[in-house]
């Protein structure tokens, strides 16, 4: 595999605050998926659209350069039209775990922010060696028409690449991509976790659900026409000017009363420069995501279509984790909880966990990493869970032989 080392310490330079503080719940709705935040408009949501539409109309907008930090040592294990594969493995054998983060307006070291606040290192510490992670690019005008099949066919490389069944997290956004790619290919997933995604628009109202539902389509069509098949995460930035104050960044890193005030600035200035650094979006993805998922509920109603086959969630019967913030308000609860009626998984392989805390926290939250993230490696490191009975023969026999292959490596 190609191979590039990256070794990175924690860090970055402070960003100047630049308008009002917000709540953050506000924070949360606008740092998960680009017209989120316009959900704060309420009934002007649509002039706010047009208001958008038009500032960006005529204007070229270039990605950020990124150049937050991760905070664990990798290397680049695979270059990818759509992402680079992350590897944070301390060990060679035995099965990969594969975080699918959300392609959404931030990058994706969501997953590996700081010490004390990165699932990659909660994953570690839970005892898990073999970790990988999406590390999504950012749009250009030669991946402006990149749909939805595009990342799943990426994805299915890393997987084969990594070699089949991984075991698959979805964060967000790429909760709903991770469940989808677990139905298309069934046999390439041993378990998955999903955490703070959208699965089944219709089960309970959010924020964002609610504000899409009351747009008409054709204003995300002129939003992408404007910025020319893409849709610009600075220009998004720029026209919102919702800025992350102090006292929201500590609120989502739920950082303890007790620690040192220089290294609270410090966590809080590294939330901060991760917030300004944007992601470009390709128009054709983010309209089939709008349409597909927040309009027509595709997945839930069982008429997603993934490279060429409509995918049947009753076929999926992979033992199944859900991690939820019971006060998130922009993926509700039952839109998560939803996914234990959708699929075929047998009851006793689904473990359900709501934390007590907002959206973002899910992810950065040093309680939530502490408390959930804990159980969630225990959960994939179980010999305990069972495969369901009616698993084909045929997956049995690759799990064995993938087993022996494993044992091989370890005791030439």
């Amino acid at each position: 595999m190609n191979s590039k080392r990256e070794t990175s310490e924690p860090g970055g330079q402070p960003r100047a605050e630049a308008g009002m503080s917000r709540s953050d719940s506000a924070l949360e709705s606008f740092l998960v998926w680009p017209l989120a935040a316009a959900a704060l408009v309420g009934k002007a949501n649509v002039r706010f659209l047009e208001d958008l539409i038009s500032s960006v109309s005529g204007k070229r907008s270039v990605s950020s350069s990124l150049s937050l930090p991760w905070t664990t040592s990798n290397t680049v294990a695979l270059e990818l039209p759509s992402m680079r594969l992350r590897n944070f493995s301390t060990k060679t054998g035995g099965l990969a775990t594969l975080i699918c983060a959300p392609y959404a307006l931030h990058s994706a070291t969501i997953a590996d922010f700081a010490p004390g606040h990165s699932v990659v290192e909660a994953l570690c510490q839970g005892g898990l060696s073999r970790i990988f992670v999406t590390d999504w690019r950012s749009a250009t005008p030669e991946t402006r028409y990149f749909s939805i099949d595009n990342y799943l066919a990426d994805l299915n490389v890393a997987v084969d690449e990594l070699g089949p069944p991984v075991d698959l997290i979805g964060l967000c956004q790429g909760g709903w991509l991770a469940l989808v790619y677990a139905a298309r290919f069934p046999k390439k997933v041993r378990r998955l976790v999903l955490v703070g995604a959208p699965i089944d628009i219709a089960a309970a109202e959010s924020q964002l659900s609610r504000f899409v539902a009351n747009v008409p389509l054709r204003m995300f069509d002129e939003l992408v026409q404007q910025g020319k098949g893409i849709v610009h995460g600075d220009r998004m930035l720029e026209s919102w000017g919702i800025s992350s104050s102090f006292n929201d960044a500590e609120a989502v890193l739920q950082n303890p009363p007790g620690l040192d005030s220089g290294r609270r600035r410090e966590l809080c200035d590294r939330f901060r420069q991760w917030y300004a650094e944007t992601l470009n979006l390709p128009g054709g993805f983010y309209l089939q995501v709008v349409k597909w998922l927040f309009k027509e509920n595709q997945i839930a109603e069982r008429r997603f279509v993934a490279l060429g086959q409509q995918v049947d969630l009753t076929q999926l019967r992979v033992p199944i984790f859900l991690l939820a913030a019971s006060n998130d308000e922009v993926v509700s609860v039952d839109q998560l909880f939803a996914t234990t009626r959708l699929v075929g998984t047998p009851a006793e392989l689904l473990e359900k966990v709501a934390e007590p805390c907002g959206h973002l926290s899910l992810f950065l939250g040093s309680k939530a990493l502490d408390g959930s993230w804990r159980k969630i490696s225990h959960w994939l490191v179980s010999s305990e869970l069972k495969e369901p009975e009616n698993v084909p023969e045929e997956k049995r026999s690759y799990d064995k032989r993938l087993r022996h292959r494993s044992a091989l490596k370890q005791h030439p």
